[in-house]
């Protein structure tokens, strides 16, 4: 049997009632001034009426504090508030995003869950800001292996933007048109890994001995041994770790004993195929949302001991206290 056949992902009333066995796992508590103590259940409650529902809708999940005598629901407080989407579409889009290991476009959440474009594009946005970790202890620890490397994303540049790029520069007593070149115009990403653990991957503006440096700092432990490739921004970082060890990939050399960088390799390839296989196309501003979602999935990989419905939950737990505005996030 599918897991998509549990009567939560096409009943609202148990989509409600499940959702709250996961935020109000403790009991009930009011999100307008945190009270646990009395909670009333009010039930029969509709919607008002409108054209396309002259009776109105009847309101599932509804609950009134004792304390503060506000209504709420367990959407409140969470980037599911104010959402028109009906509790059983968001926990189905939920599950597609935890169990799709490359991600799921908003083209395909569009025609599984018939809602428009926009809906599905910014349904994905907000469980993505679901998955953002914000507050973590440092990585590693004494006898840990930290691996660390930089990678970049971005599409090629067209004709027209490298013609708009081209410069004139002098070479060998002539003067030469020459266009962009390298990764100059692409996106930079930082990513630490712990093997055998989770990932953290960070979008800087540019990798330099700081900005690596400050990452390193604020999210490894220091007992830990680190292993990166031969690029020189990890060198004076390296000397703060109990052991820095490096391969050189320019000779070709990548493994030698427990100094290599398979496995940060191995988390780029899954994120760059997702990106340009299923998205194709990210915009600079939202980049941080979608490495918050590959890092939420390799944390919470098998390996690790989950799996699809624990990593669902695990991504629906992470919604309290975040909100996600439509203008905030426009479509580009």
């Amino acid at each position: 049997m599918s897991i998509l056949s549990k009567t939560y992902f096409h009943n609202e009333a148990d989509a409600f009632a499940h959702l709250e066995s996961i935020i109000w796992a403790d009991g009930v508590t009011c999100p307008h001034c945190g009270n646990c103590g009395k909670i009333y259940e009010l039930r029969g409650v509709r919607s008002k009426p409108s054209k396309k529902n002259p009776e109105g809708v009847e309101r599932h999940g509804l609950k009134k504090c004792a304390e503060c005598r506000k209504q709420f629901t367990v959407r409140v407080g969470t980037v599911f508030e104010s959402s028109h989407v009906p509790l059983h579409k968001w926990l189905q889009a939920a599950y597609l995003m935890m169990s799709s290991k490359k991600g799921i476009s908003s083209l395909q959440l569009q025609r599984t869950l018939e809602v428009t474009y926009k809906t599905a594009w910014f349904m994905s946005h907000r469980l993505r800001e679901a998955m953002v970790q914000n507050v973590l202890p440092p990585m590693g620890g004494e006898g840990k292996v930290i691996e660390a490397d930089e990678t970049y994303i971005g599409n090629k540049l067209t004709k027209k933007e490298r013609m708009d790029n081209m410069k004139w520069v002098r070479k060998d007593g002539k003067i030469r048109r020459v266009g962009p070149r390298g990764f100059a115009h692409k996106h930079t990403v930082v990513s630490l890994v712990e093997r055998g653990g989770e990932v953290r991957s960070f979008h800087v503006q540019s990798a330099t001995t700081a900005v690596v440096s400050q990452i390193l700092t604020d999210n490894a432990d220091k007992r830990s041994r680190l292993m990166t490739d031969e690029s020189k921004l990890y060198i004076k970082s390296g000397e703060t770790f109990a052991d820095h060890e490096s391969v050189k990939h320019k000779h070709k050399e990548y493994v030698r004993g427990e100094a290599y960088t398979n496995t940060i390799e191995g988390y780029f390839s899954i994120f760059k195929r997702g990106m340009k296989g299923i998205y194709q196309h990210c915009s600079e501003k939202h980049l941080h949302r979608y490495l918050a979602e590959y890092d939420f999935r390799y944390n919470n990989r098998e390996a690790l001991g989950s799996n699809d419905i624990i990593r669902t939950n695990t991504a629906l737990s992470g919604i309290v206290g975040k909100r996600l505005l439509y203008r905030d996030s426009p479509i580009a």
